[in-house]
């Protein structure tokens, strides 16, 4: 499939299917769209008519066009107020359109112009038709889904935006591949596989790459205690994975992004009934996948920031030799964990990988984690929860969040909470009272950095659907691998 910008005019363009954006309350008709209308017998006006259609985002009406006319459908698809329009309204217009599309050969799309700039447009609606139209059908034997026709996608009036749409290519690639990742089973992707997926995108992109065995994390600094403890009861070694990319010259800023990488959480003994989302714990490497997805796009856009990307990956399940209720356990920086509760895992993974990043001597740290059930209740499915000890680092995720059309909610680092975590016979518990239960598992974290600006990001919510959405199909989404790329090149 291409997609293509062209300077071909409205009223010249010749092909299977002629998507035209409307706005809300502006159905009239004017200038080239009029001039479109006559052209095709009023076709557009009498699928107004007809369809009363008003322009309201995210709707769509489709018509195939009478006569020997060189466009063969005409689709009207929403995009909302005008003072409304944003960049996320080409995103979610293109997407719809790319979906309507999918038996198609050609496609033209024609959206109207806003303040922002044609090359953002072109970037995001390119994204947007990539996503929308991904299907993950490895595991089928015959696939239901029938792959798009879509051979060509010509972008009306956003001639010499190639590069744009180039970069958006390299995004929605990196984007696929975090999909892929969470969506596969955990008997596909699991922390050897995991490493063996970082080796591949070091090997073609030309990453470095570290893999730390378990005699190594033994052996860094006070031991990775924390992060071992939750793989210990598992048959498959953990893997702790250390990607870096550099720049050619010198680099203007030094980041370390941290993805929660626990391939499969059965919650160890205090085992995840069934029902509770147990046999969707495939997807708690989601923060992980979205770091190699991230890893993959940088490594290929090549930004002025050198970038390290860890993974601590493991499993967290049920043997003789698991972590019980009641262990402590001593992280790298020395400090002392009381584990009341196995599945409250992913920090711990995430300290010992906090420590190690820090000690990289970075400009600033994301760790990223399908980490609290509470964050899904305070925020819901599509908001992930933001927490941050800067709040520069805080402004510029969330700007970067806002163009990529990922929700984020910053919420407080109320360090009186913290007092739910104290433990008698260490220095923390894992696990604190329910109310705030995010806030807490923030709390925690914070515990192992020390002086490099920090946020956590909990992505519980977004980085699945459990239908489609925007860009995203039913499934792994992907997210927020479009934000994190944007704030590298912030």
């Amino acid at each position: 499939m291409q997609i293509k910008a062209t300077n071909t005019a409205l009223l010249d363009w010749t092909g299977d299917l002629l998507a035209v954006g409307i706005l809300e309350g502006e159905t009239e008709l004017l200038g080239d769209l009029a001039k479109l209308d006559e052209k095709l017998a009023a076709t557009i006006s009498e699928l107004i008519a007809d369809e009363e259609f008003e322009g309201k985002a995210g709707t769509t009406a489709v018509s195939r066009v009478g006569g020997k006319n060189p466009v063969r459908k005409i689709a009207l698809v929403g995009l909302g107020k005008a003072q409304d329009l944003k960049l996320d309204s080409w995103r979610s217009a293109a997407a719809a359109i790319a979906r309507l599309a999918t038996k198609e050969k050609t496609l033209g799309i024609s959206l109207p112009n806003g303040s922002e700039s044609a090359e953002d447009i072109a970037q995001s609606m390119t994204e947007a038709i990539i996503l929308a139209l991904h299907q993950d059908n490895r595991f089928k034997s015959k696939p239901e889904d029938k792959e798009p026709k879509l051979e060509t996608i010509d972008l009306i009036g956003l001639a010499g935006q190639d590069r744009a749409i180039a970069n958006a290519q390299i995004i929605a690639d990196g984007v696929i591949f975090a999909r892929e990742l969470v969506n596969a089973p955990a008997n596909e992707v699991t922390p050897v596989t995991m490493a063996q997926k970082a080796q591949q995108l070091a090997k073609e992109y030309g990453l470095e790459i570290k893999i730390l065995e378990q005699a190594d994390c033994e052996k860094f600094e006070q031991g990775m205690g924390a992060y071992l403890g939750v793989g210990q009861a598992s048959d498959i070694p953990p893997k702790f994975i250390h990607l870096t990319y550099k720049p050619q010259g010198t680099a203007k800023r030094k980041v370390a992004i941290v993805g929660k990488s626990v391939t499969f959480d059965s919650g160890g003994l205090n085992l995840k009934p069934s029902g509770s989302g147990i046999e969707t714990m495939k997807m708690d490497m989601g923060g992980g996948a979205a770091t190699l997805g991230t890893a993959k796009a940088i490594a290929r856009l090549k930004p002025d920031v050198e970038v390290h990307f860890i993974c601590a990956a493991t499993e967290n399940m049920i043997s003789g030799k698991a972590m019980r209720p009641g262990d402590i356990l001593k992280a790298a920086n020395g400090k002392t964990i009381e584990v009341n509760n196995t599945d409250a895992e992913g920090r711990l993974t995430l300290a010992d990988a906090l420590v190690y990043a820090e000690k990289l001597e970075v400009d600033a740290i994301v760790d990223l984690a399908t980490l609290t059930g509470a964050c899904i209740v305070a925020l819901g499915n599509n908001i992930a929860g933001l927490w941050s000890t800067d709040d520069t680092l805080a402004t510029e995720m969330k700007k970067a969040a806002e163009s990529a059309g990922e929700k984020f909610w910053q919420l407080p680092m109320e360090e009186k909470y913290f007092e739910g975590l104290k433990s008698e016979i260490a220095d923390m518990k894992n696990t604190g009272p329910r109310p705030g239960g995010s806030i807490t598992a923030a709390l925690f974290l914070k515990q192992f950095i020390k002086d490099t600006p920090w946020m956590h990001l909990d992505v519980a919510g977004p980085v699945w659907a459990d239908s489609p959405n925007g860009v995203n199909n039913k499934g792994a989404t992907g997210f927020p691998v479009r934000t994190l790329v944007n704030w590298v090149n912030s």
